[in-house]
């Protein structure tokens, strides 16, 4: 692209920054103070607040990171490179904002513990944000979600050095809602989960996982019906108040894993073909990846971490850090959704499924090809959570469809004979016998 291109392209970015900043700015103004209005006309406005909240000082300075939010909202729409990633951008924001003022209309909250008083500039602008601002539209906070969103974006094209310049600003900016006394502690997490589900909603480099197609596999309704089940307990004794508020993160978690199985299937992991999970998704199920990384080491903690089935491949749960740097594996087949690889210099291959489900036979046959072709070179992991059944099911595919072995009975004997443990359901052999008869490629993978 020469040079006269680029600068109309540029041009052009910066005229639709341009248009967004004229939609962005007066809607947050009318929004927000709308929500402010509203809350205002209503004689009882509730507060949630932790006891410990009255220590935290009050620091008049910090008002001055606090507003520097407002420069970084408009800056974040000129530094996109291109339409795309403007327009991801822009609707992030725009979401937010959308979401937030639902539920500071729907469930007002006020900030209660009075601010001191300040001088100098500090004072000046305090007295400038009581003029646009009231003690009302608390949770989420829309300071920290828009911060999460726009920090996404700085991190994006900052130098390395500039990186942690703006790790440390961001993180100041989000300690300034509590020290300026304009938000209660829960504001922050919800703060931020709402961030993080935006990002989520509205992924860089993927369609939105947001595809309403309900399930027509009764075995996913049931297990997506436990964990809303779950979800639901966890928040009822989330009602208890207190430290009891935390239990809605693992209630979040165990619903939206709820609505995976019920309609959004393995994309809404937003798991990459080298075996990363979105940062959105890392935090929002953050207890539940917990919960599966500590189900997957009790469960198997009395057997091996992998085993030989034949040639160069390995059967074995998710691997760990130490195992994954050890040298002892060059590919790894993955076939959980539900596990974050760590950055390595391992060849990764990840075939996103559920857990507990039958893959689809399109997702084995890939499996199977990948094993073909990395069966050449020594140390090859097929795992998945358990090592018991999906890993299984891809070697199993594998093991029929390059004819090591000629009936879905014999491929299972040959993997019983090193992992015993492994766990089949009906529907697994139905899927096994079905890539047996049809024999992809023929009969070579």
């Amino acid at each position: 692209m020469n040079v006269g291109s680029q600068v109309k392209q540029a041009d052009r970015l910066w005229r639709r920054a341009s248009y967004w900043l004229l939609l962005l700015g007066p809607f947050f103004f009318l929004s927000y103070s709308f929500a402010n209005y509203l809350a205002s006309q209503q004689s009882n406005v509730p507060s949630i607040v932790f006891e410990w909240e009255h220590y935290i000082p009050f620091i008049p300075w910090t008002i001055i990171p606090y507003w520097f939010i407002d420069l970084f909202y408009v800056v974040s729409l000129f530094i996109c490179t291109t339409q795309k990633e403007l327009d991801s951008h822009a609707k992030r924001l725009l979401l937010t904002q959308c979401i937030a003022v639902i539920f500071f209309i729907a469930f007002p909250l006020t900030f209660i513990v009075e601010r001191p008083e300040s001088s100098g500039i500090a004072s000046v602008m305090f007295t400038a944000l009581d003029g646009f601002d009231k003690p009302f539209n608390q949770a989420p906070s829309l300071h920290i979600s828009l911060l999460i969103v726009l920090w996404v974006v700085f991190a994006r094209h900052l130098t390395k050095f500039m990186l942690w310049f703006c790790h440390a600003f961001a993180l100041l900016i989000g300690v300034s809602v509590l020290t300026t006394y304009q938000h209660h502690f829960i504001d922050i997490p919800t703060g931020i989960l709402l961030g993080m589900f935006c990002l989520w909603v509205l992924p860089d480099n993927a369609n939105s996982p947001l595809r309403l197609q309900l399930s027509q596999d009764p075995r996913r309704w049931r297990l997506g019906l436990y964990y809303g089940v779950a979800a639901l307990v966890l928040v009822v004794f989330s009602m208890i108040g207190g430290a009891a508020l935390w239990l809605l993160w693992p209630a979040w978690s165990l619903m939206m894993v709820s609505l995976f199985y019920f309609m959004l299937g393995e994309n809404g992991f937003q798991k990459n073909s080298r075996g990363q999970l979105s940062l959105a998704i890392r935090w929002m199920l953050f207890p539940y990846l917990i919960a599966a990384r500590i189900n997957a080491l009790l469960w198997t903690r009395n057997l091996q971490s992998a085993n030989h089935v034949i040639d160069n491949v390995y059967l074995g749960r998710f691997p760990s850090k130490k195992e994954i740097h050890s040298g002892r594996y060059l590919t790894v087949v993955d076939m959980t959704a539900e596990f974050h690889a760590p950055h390595s210099t391992i060849q990764w291959h990840a075939i996103p499924s559920l857990d507990l489900i039958t893959p689809a036979s399109a997702s084995l046959i890939s499996a199977a090809q990948v094993i073909e072709q990395a069966n050449r070179d020594k140390g090859l992991l097929v795992c998945c959570g358990l090592g018991y059944s999906r890993s299984t099911l891809a070697i199993l595919s594998w093991l029929l469809i390059s004819k090591r072995a000629d009936s879905v009975n014999e491929a299972v004997a040959i993997i019983k004979k090193v992992r015993p443990q492994i766990v089949l359901k009906e529907t697994d052999y139905t899927v096994l016998e079905t890539i047996r008869k049809s024999r992809p490629l023929g009969g070579n993978a």
